[in-house]
């Protein structure tokens, strides 16, 4: 599970740090005989930010994806955008993951960013983009709180 929230820096060569508790997780995705090298995650565009996800996780998204109706509009735009910018981005022996140019610039990170768990996944902020949104969710909690308890959710 990814949980918690991390500032972090891209490095001059587009290298990211994955926070340590996250690449304890990574690791525990290897199979019985794979080298700690082979662990990569597939990076993609999500809302205003990256979203990185295992390979097992990826995989399962994919099956669900590729389950709704390849012809209905939606479906095609989604995918144009979730699948058509994925990445598998390996992470090197010091813990950082290459993202790469072209989604840096299409969700504005430059050095600066924040590195949020999502369960599943994590995501890669721009930190002045996550702080706008952090901000405007700030102002929402008490409604999705609320909202939340329509789902038999408590918090």
């Amino acid at each position: 599970m990814f949980q918690g929230k991390f500032e972090h820096s891209v490095d001059d060569k587009g290298r990211l740090a994955v926070p340590a508790s996250f690449r304890k997780k990574l690791q525990g995705e290897i199979s019985p005989g794979q080298d700690s090298e082979d662990i990569s995650v597939f990076v993609t565009i999500s809302d205003q930010c990256l979203a990185a996800y295992t390979a097992s996780e990826w995989a399962l998204k994919i099956a669900q994806i590729s389950k709704l109706n390849q012809f209905d509009p939606k479906v095609m735009a989604f995918k144009r955008i979730f699948i058509g910018c994925a990445q598998e981005c390996q992470i090197d022996k010091a813990g950082r993951i290459l993202l790469p140019a072209d989604l840096r610039k299409d969700v504005r990170i430059a050095r600066d960013c924040v590195v949020v768990g999502q369960i599943e996944k994590f995501e890669i902020w721009s930190a002045e983009r996550w702080s706008e949104s952090f901000n405007q969710l700030s102002d929402q909690v008490a409604s999705v709180y609320a909202s939340l308890a329509e789902f038999g959710i408590q918090i």
